[in-house]
């Protein structure tokens, strides 16, 4: 299901679906950025993720982030870039709720 729900935003195989919601997050992280979008942030990571059909495998799961995933290691990694915190609007938190069906936190 997180693989479907990342593909349902827009973030496919064929790239970012025009007027999606992954359109949508890839515009406000390239104005936020002063223009472009970096390599891990949101959009690039959930394009990745969307290309190859890795959500799931990634720990992105329907019912929450799993243990001793990839997921969990960047949810780590951001929360201690964040003072202990993943940011609303991060690569994580987007990443897990567009993977439940969500709108990534914007």
């Amino acid at each position: 299901m997180s693989d479907q729900n990342v593909h349902k935003a827009g973030f496919t195989s064929s790239g970012i679906t025009k007027g999606s919601l992954a359109s949508s997050i890839m515009s406000q992280e390239a104005k936020a950025s002063g223009g472009g979008v970096h390599s891990g942030g949101p959009t690039a990571t959930l394009q990745k993720m969307g290309a190859e059909g890795s959500t799931h495998s990634a720990g992105f799961t329907s019912s929450g982030i799993a243990p001793e995933s990839q997921a969990s290691e960047m949810m780590s990694e951001e929360a201690k870039s964040n003072k202990g915190k993943t940011p609303r609007g991060g690569t994580t938190s987007t990443a897990q709720s567009i993977s439940m069906g969500g709108k990534g936190g914007r």
